[in-house]
């Protein structure tokens, strides 16, 4: 099998923005904050993306820790349950970040498709 059968449909963008050594921001972390936001729960959040519990819980920490204030606060479970919200600030880090692929991937698009052009063929997808 060649590295060419793994070519996804169409070629996409997938940005990290690394703020230092351990501090990045990238669309697994952004997936995960929208999940959460959409879920109420970074378990149930990191078990859509197939991760664990406690790696969806180590990257929400990392990310607390990266910005000014907390992107996601929670709450302990018990008889009622537990949950997650993103913060005012999780909103804005997730719209900057998915703005910055938008307007880089606007921007890249010629030169994305040059490189496609340069691309060998896949005969019948092979």
């Amino acid at each position: 099998m060649t590295a060419n059968s793994h070519r996804p449909s169409e070629p996409r963008l997938r940005i990290r923005i690394v703020f230092g050594e351990d501090e990045m921001m990238g669309p697994g972390k952004a997936d995960l904050l929208e999940r959460i936001d959409r879920c109420g729960s970074i378990a149930a959040a990191g078990r859509e993306m197939g991760m664990s519990y406690k790696r969806a819980w180590e990257l929400i920490g990392t990310l607390n820790t990266m910005f000014r204030a907390p992107l996601v606060e929670s709450t302990r479970g018990g008889p009622g349950g537990g949950g997650a919200v993103l913060t005012e600030l999780g909103h804005e880090v997730l719209a900057q970040y998915r703005a910055f692929e938008t307007e880089a991937a606007e921007g890249g698009a010629k030169r994305l498709a040059a490189l496609c052009d340069l691309l060998s063929d896949i005969p019948d997808g092979k």
